[in-house]
């Protein structure tokens, strides 16, 4: 066991997860403080972050931001959508209108069955009762939406007073905090659809807006805070999911731009399983993204693709493009999950790529099989929005929707579903985006998005950058969106488009993508200057360095460098420095004062999920190189024989090529490791990126450091000791 793992294994209560209906007893709630959030007017026609390794969805709020309403899962824009095209019985939406309209829980004369505690997990289970309710006020709202008869919005409204004004506890074992979530934001968009209705009193709706406060927000609050007591990775993606899905929707339905940002910010920052980079744990080449539960069952994966697709249409109505997060993240694992549950041409399921995911459950070794071919209908949400927003092919999420034509409820409360009519969009024309060329060893890996109703891709390549383009690759490309070029001697770098081929030509090319066959300067901090807490950078790439809390600038080893004084002194470096590495080496000279076990010399990550570190001395007394995505769970490592000397200046450098990373110490190979599966671009953008500081609550380095240099590339053992 590392000694990350141990310590998140300090305290912990050791609760089994589980999820959708499974059970942990003996778990007792509480309740988190109320904080408050607001997001800014955006429309359908909103100008987002295209063709971006990571979308620049910012929730840094003014004062001034404004949420639209109705702006959860549904805007005034997408109703007007479905009424014309209802209007117009044109298809698909007239399905989706007929399977709304036949669906038992839409139909007048029900009555509410409202409960003052509802219970799920343990015993005294009723919380099927609750979600019953939620899903016949939804379906009267959207019948009123669309056809405008008010008899609907009258019945919908009494089912949200008569729960507003009965409601005050959800409990059961850990499964609340499921009930909360799940309950929780479907309830705030059926309450979020009739607030502008003028037969909903103000003061009904603002009872409804104060159990949604009271009632569910604080235990998904607290749920993310917390994680029911357990060590953080202890329970799977859909429990911080459905509870990300509550926060943000309160924050919504009640005007609360603080609770708005804390979904938003956990999303990017959190830790637990269910964050942006931690739900899809790893992209396979070709972007199929590897799901976090995809080892543990198939009806968890599609519920927890059905609660991020709802994460991700609330945020986008409310003008931040979550769906783009990390080159459309979420879609990567859409994806994978769509295919997962698909049968090929030969009827077996498809043969997926697969990554051995740890965690505090253990280690899930291959693709879970069971609940294999899960169907719920929560894929036109996702489908619509990259084929019909972003002109981006979701070909396995299409074959869902085919398969689930039209959309309804799936009746078991896990999803409102009813996409076929609330979500249909025409497929937007565009050219292939999201072009990536990874370097590693004597090869370029490139990955693509593509576009709806393409029939195969062209790769094509230049040595300058804009091109020309002259030469072919390969073409004819069809799936997966993917190809590695294996023929890249003779030139330093090599830059790719791909187009696609589609029944009214060749498209435009993508974006450019730049893969490095020579290794070149990204980065280098000589801390040669004598004031200020600026450290400049010599390549020219703007990565400036900031120093924080008061680092000296001392003599180093020629000219100068920066003195950290082992208490809190580090210096950061700019978001997503690593973040487009494959091969790569990093280089520096240190002078360790004070032999301080685990200190950094540098640690680049987000927090300790996801991080790449070197420190002098590990708990074994060696230098350690060491990256990992999942809480150390993964961590792969290079060790060296002995620490890092104290008392004088050392060389130290790391390099990756391909899966062999070398450790060097004064120019001779410290350590080596042939089988090194992470590189830092699968860090994702990182956002704390240090030297002299952990992820953990490690010691600071005390000592001092000159010359700091990274490289896109593997420099080769002559070029590191060309350095020393």
């Amino acid at each position: 066991m590392s000694r990350r793992m141990f310590l998140y294994g300090l305290g912990v209560l050791g609760l089994p997860a589980c999820g959708g209906g499974a059970s942990d007893s003996g778990a007792t709630a509480s309740t988190a403080s109320t904080s408050t959030s607001v997001a800014f007017a955006a429309s359908e026609s909103s100008t987002l972050v295209s063709d971006a390794t990571s979308a620049n969805s910012s929730t840094e709020v003014s004062t001034a931001r404004v949420f639209v309403h109705p702006g959860l899962l549904h805007t005034e824009a997408d109703f007007e959508r479905m009424r014309s095209k209802v209007a117009a019985l044109a298809q698909p939406w007239t399905d989706g209108w007929n399977a709304l309209t036949s669906n038992g829980r839409s139909q007048l004369g029900a009555s509410p069955r409202p409960l003052e505690t509802v219970v799920r997990g343990g015993t005294g289970q009723n919380f099927a009762q609750m979600y019953i309710d939620i899903a016949r006020a939804y379906q009267l709202a959207l019948r009123w939406q669309v056809s405008g008869d008010t008899r609907y919005a009258d019945l919908a409204v009494t089912f949200l007073n008569a729960w507003s004004s009965t409601l005050k506890t959800v409990t059961g074992n850990a499964d609340r905090f499921l009930a909360a979530g799940i309950y929780g934001y479907q309830f705030a968009n059926a309450a979020e659809i009739m607030r502008s209705y003028s037969g909903w009193a103000a003061a009904d709706f603002a009872r409804f807006q104060n159990m949604m406060l009271t009632v569910f927000y604080p235990l998904s609050s607290d749920f993310l805070a917390r994680h029911n007591g357990a060590e953080i990775t202890n329970y799977w993606a859909n429990w911080d999911q459905c509870s990300l899905a509550c926060i943000l929707a309160v924050g919504v339905l009640c005007d609360r731009v603080d609770i708005y940002d804390e979904a938003m910010g956990y999303y990017k920052n959190g830790q637990g399983n269910g964050a942006g980079l931690e739900a899809v744990y790893h992209v396979h080449p070709g972007y199929l993204g590897q799901w976090q539960e995809s080892g543990r069952d198939q009806g968890h994966c599609t519920l927890g693709i059905g609660l991020a697709g709802a994460f991700c249409e609330m945020a986008w109505n409310q003008g931040d493009d979550l769906y783009g997060y990390e080159n459309n993240r979420f879609l990567a694992g859409a994806e994978y999950v769509a295919k997962t549950n698909l049968l090929d041409a030969n009827g077996a399921f498809y043969v997926m790529p697969y990554l051995t995911n740890k965690n505090k459950q253990g280690s899930q070794t291959q693709l879970s099989t069971a609940g294999q071919g899960s169907v719920r209908p929560i894929w036109e949400s996702v489908y619509n929005h990259y084929a019909g927003r972003r002109g981006i092919a979701a070909p396995y999420c299409a074959l869902q929707v085919a398969q689930l034509h039209p959309e309804r409820d799936g009746s078991n409360g896990d999803q409102l579903g009813f996409g076929t009519l609330t979500f249909s969009r025409d497929p937007l024309a565009a050219s292939p985006s999201g072009l990536t060329a990874q370097c590693s060893g004597q090869q370029v890996i490139l990955s693509w998005w593509g576009v709806p109703n393409a029939s195969s891709y062209t790769v094509k390549r230049a040595t300058s950058q804009g091109g020309p383009y002259t030469t072919t690759v390969a073409s004819g490309i069809t799936d997966l969106l993917t190809y590695t070029d294996t023929n890249v001697d003779g030139a330093a770098a090599y830059y790719y488009v791909v187009t696609a081929a589609t029944a009214s030509g060749e498209t435009a090319p993508s974006a450019e993508a730049k893969a490095i066959i020579t290794p070149e300067l990204l980065v280098r901090l000589r801390f040669n200057e004598t004031s200020g807490t600026a450290a400049a950078d010599a390549s020219g790439n703007g990565y400036t360095g900031s120093l924080v809390n008061g680092p000296l600038w001392v003599a180093g080893r020629t000219d100068n460098a920066v003195s950290l004084d082992g208490t809190d002194d580090y210096v950061s470096l700019p978001d997503g420095v690593v973040a487009d590495l494959a091969d790569f080496s990093i280089a520096t000279w240190v002078f360790v004062d004070a032999a301080g076990t685990w200190a950094r010399v540098f640690d680049f990550g987000s927090g300790a999920r996801r991080s790449m570190f070197l420190t002098p001395r590990n708990g074994s007394g060696v230098v350690r190189y060491a990256i990992s995505t999942v809480h150390a769970y993964n961590e792969q490592v290079i060790d060296g024989s002995t620490a890092l000397p104290t008392g004088q200046w050392v060389h130290v450098a790391v390099t990756l090529s391909g899966t062999v990373g070398t450790l060097y110490v004064n120019g001779s190979v410290a350590g080596t490791n042939t089988a090194m599966t992470l590189a830092p671009f699968r860090l994702g953008g990182t956002t704390q990126n240090w030297i002299g500081r952990s992820q953990y609550p490690d010691p600071y380095l005390k000592g001092r450091v000159q010359d700091f240099r990274i490289y896109r590339g593997a420099l080769s053992a002559a070029e590191i000791a060309a350095l020393v």
